[in-house]
């Protein structure tokens, strides 16, 4: 269903002002310094659990779903350098870097959640799936401007893991609260959507979309989380 939008929908244009970040401050030299330097907190979520993996293997239930979570951290760490590329200069050919280090993170995210409810094979492979749409979404928009595919990527992606989240887990699977992690990434979501008005409210100390980025690497503590309780003796 969720590709058939994509394919068959209605061209979706992204807005003109998109680029047009509130917090554009500069130091040492760095434009818009605190939406790069915000970028750290993905990076050091994806570095901390790729640590514990390689420290404790057996923190991770199956073959299968260690290297879901090895993706998807390394995601992470993809998405910071990326997005922190990106908002050095911000235009859409960074942007379209930047989409590829999310959609890493969102192919592991996606594969675990799979491989949780439903079986390791069917984690895997819609890892794969994720991989090999986000690519044809990111390059849909670059050559045509319609960013529906990429759109429904996201937010069908999301909506999916909340599906998921609903059914009973499986025996020996990772525990990770996937309620929680739609209920962060929707938060950073509106705070990205909020942008210019979390500025002025915070008297221009911090913007939306920089909190965006600190809230939207929180999703990967309930992974943390799974991965410290299942290491327990």
């Amino acid at each position: 269903m969720l590709l058939a939008i994509a394919l068959w929908g209605p061209s979706l244009e992204q807005p003109g002002h998109y680029h047009a970040f509130a917090d554009r401050r500069e130091l040492f030299g760095i434009p818009n310094i605190v939406d790069v330097l915000s970028n750290l907190a993905f990076a050091g979520f994806g570095v901390l659990g790729l640590w514990r993996i390689w420290r404790i293997p057996r923190c991770m239930p199956s073959i299968a779903q260690l290297r879901l979570a090895r993706l998807f951290l390394f995601g992470l760490v993809a998405t910071a350098l990326f997005s922190s590329w990106y908002h050095l200069q911000p235009d859409d050919a960074g942007l379209a870097i930047d989409r590829f280090g999310m959609t890493i993170a969102f192919a592991g995210l996606l594969g675990l959640a799979a491989g949780t409810r439903i079986s390791d094979r069917a984690g895997q492979w819609i890892a794969l799936a994720v991989l090999a749409c986000g690519a044809s979404s990111i390059w849909t928009w670059s050559a045509t401007g319609n960013v529906l595919p990429w759109a429904t990527l996201q937010f069908g992606g999301m909506a999916l893991i909340l599906g998921l989240g609903c059914l009973p887990a499986r025996s020996n699977a990772l525990p990770v609260s996937w309620v929680a992690v739609i209920v962060l990434y929707a938060s950073a979501k509106v705070l990205e959507t909020a942008d210019v008005q979390v500025y002025h409210l915070t008297g221009q100390w911090i913007s939306g979309h920089t909190l965006k980025h600190v809230v939207a690497s929180f999703a990967a503590l309930p992974v943390l989380a799974a991965m410290a309780g299942s290491s327990q003796p």
